[in-house]
């Protein structure tokens, strides 16, 4: 407090000078030991603790669901304590259930510390409903951020056909580090479509949310990005636990796989090679038909529902589900290994074990085809790394905050059909690329056409190494401002994220002014209060609510500008 602001751009010349030896791109595909500090006595070993899912908030009726996003400690590792945000405590979260075509609203009160106690930064939020066509002031923009000690309520639409979606923290500058540290969880919705399809349900569904960690030498999170490169944990998580085993019954099973780690792309296989997986949806819902594969690479943000069919594997096999990796990440002793399955001779329910030859045939985004558009229009984004800032189109999002939130890439027109085109120049890393409010389909990647188990809708594309994916898509549901990025979240908030305009700009859909944050048991919004050194849109008042943090950590508030943390390797 009272200190002088410092410009985030200033911030970034000095993260520059510290980390010199990351500003061009090079091969990073290394392996080394273990990335934590902590006791290898204290990580357990792989298989050895049994899979788990989270638990489960039932929204399919519709009407108000109120989260905490709070500061707890969790057991991530055998009797270690650490400290993390988690929506109601927890993480993940509590997956919630909703039903297309009934809208549910979500109050989400931030009641995080003021500041972190470990990496110094305010921890204010913005609640991101990754995969849903929601209105621009209840989608996550970064910039619409809740501080601690308020709450927002968003209203989430359920307008499009059944998924798996995710909730996650979107708040500027600060998403990889809040989403590290928690606050991430599914969101499933499903429809009549779905509940006709004799594909596995109840019991036989299961959420796998993948994400990686490394432990400081007292059991908390530590994070390092490289100089905003990208963070590797040696610890891999499903659902919260490390290298979990599952018991399975000799049936099929559906596996929803998000991978929720903040830089580590997976190339997914089962160690019986003979044995496929059966990919039945991607992130925009149900395939058209399903594809089998051996092998599935999942960007920072995919998700794939798969069918493992165990019926024929003898009881007692254990099989595991492996990480063979993808380029310019960086691997440790067990980052090969994700969980494993463990086939029992227990009872199972037959019912719902089958996997249909057609799913979804009729999926509106799957039958856009270009020739049939007359007119129609290219937009092209060029993701690349100049002067250690990530950018699209040589944009960051403070030349978006520095417009006053204007500044757009492209501006369909409401229910217009466009192709895009998406060009990594960046060598050494990839950039899985999120569009917000739209599904589309993947047309063909340097030409070629993508693999086939990306033959569904998708709001992710994974953007490999020099490679330019095409796109096409229809700019349906809403009208406004919303976000594109990449999903590598280091690269996101440093600063390759832009924004794009559906159709024109109205009082009720400014992502800033419509529906802001207030404190908590207002009941209503709040004046907009200004983040990363620039004014927003709305008259703004510099008031901050206190928050209540751990005993541990200085609840002293401060208002001056968002600034970036320099400090490379945090534990």
């Amino acid at each position: 407090m009272g200190a002088p602001a410092v410009s985030r751009r200033d911030m970034l010349k000095v993260a520059a000078l510290a980390a010199a030896a990351m500003a061009l791109p090079f091969e990073r595909t290394v392996r080394a030991k273990t990335a934590s500090r902590i006791a290898s006595s204290k990580i357990p070993k792989p298989y050895t603790l049994p899979f788990t899912a989270p638990p489960v908030i039932d929204g399919r009726a519709g009407g108000t669901l109120t989260i905490t996003q709070k500061m707890a400690n969790a057991q991530i590792l055998p009797g270690v304590q650490t400290p993390i945000f988690g929506y109601n405590g927890i993480t993940p979260g509590p997956t919630i259930l909703a039903r297309r075509a009934t809208p549910l609203r979500v109050v989400m009160h931030n009641e995080l510390p003021a500041t972190h106690p470990q990496w110094g930064y305010e921890a204010w939020t913005s609640c991101h409903l990754h995969g849903s066509a929601s209105k621009p002031q209840f989608d996550g923009y970064a910039s619409d951020i809740t501080r601690p000690g308020q709450t927002k309520t968003y209203e989430f639409p359920n307008n499009q056909e059944s998924r798996t979606l995710w909730y996650h923290d979107h708040g500027v500058h600060h998403t990889a580090e809040n989403a590290y540290m928690g606050l991430a969880a599914m969101y499933l919705m499903s429809d009549e479509l779905e509940d006709r399809l004799p594909i596995p349900k109840g019991p036989y569904d299961l959420p796998m949310v993948i994400t990686d960690k490394m432990f400081a030498a007292d059991g908390k999170l530590m994070y390092d990005d490289e100089g905003h490169s990208g963070l590797y944990g040696d610890v891999m998580l499903v659902n919260g636990v490390p290298w979990p085993n599952l018991k399975v019954a000799k049936r099929k099973y559906r596996f929803r796989i998000l991978n929720a780690s903040l830089s580590r792309g997976l190339r997914l296989q089962l160690s019986n090679t003979g044995l496929p997986m059966t990919v039945i949806a991607t992130d925009g819902g149900l395939m058209p038909r399903p594809q089998a594969t051996t092998q599935l690479r999942v960007g920072m943000a995919e998700r794939y529902e798969v069918v493992i069919d165990f019926t024929a594997v003898p009881v007692g096999t254990r099989i595991q589900l492996r990480n063979l990796g993808v380029p310019n990440s960086r691997d440790f002793d067990h980052t090969d290994k994700v969980m494993q399955f463990e086939v029992t001779a227990d009872a199972f329910d037959s019912a719902n074990n089958e996997v249909p030859a057609e799913l979804n045939p009729q999926n509106e985004i799957m039958l856009l085809d270009e020739t049939r558009v007359s007119g129609i229009k290219t937009v092209k984004l060029d993701l690349h790394r100049s002067n250690s800032t990530w950018k699209v189109n040589n944009t960051t999002w403070d030349d978006i905050v520095a417009s006053g939130y204007q500044k757009v890439v492209a501006n369909p027109q409401p229910d217009e059909v466009q192709i895009w085109e998406i060009t990594n120049k960046s060598g050494g890393w990839f950039h899985p690329t999120h569009i917000h409010l739209v599904d589309f389909k993947i047309l063909s990647r340097n030409g070629r056409a993508p693999y086939n188990y990306e033959l569904g809708p998708k709001d992710v594309a994974y953007v490999g190494e020099n490679e330019s994916v095409r796109l096409i898509t229809r700019f349906a549901h809403q009208t406004g401002r919303y976000m594109i990025h990449c999903h590598n979240l280091p690269h996101e908030d440093h600063d390759m994220m832009t924004q794009f305009r559906v159709g024109a700009d109205t009082p009720d859909n400014d992502p800033m002014t419509s529906a802001p944050a207030g404190p908590i048991g207002s009941g209503s919004g709040a004046t907009v209060i200004p983040v990363a050194n620039f004014p927003t849109t709305a008259t703004a008042t510099a008031t901050t609510p206190t928050a209540t943090a751990p005993a541990t950590t200085s609840t002293t508030t401060t208002t001056r500008p968002a600034t970036t943390t320099t400090t490379r390797r945090r534990g």
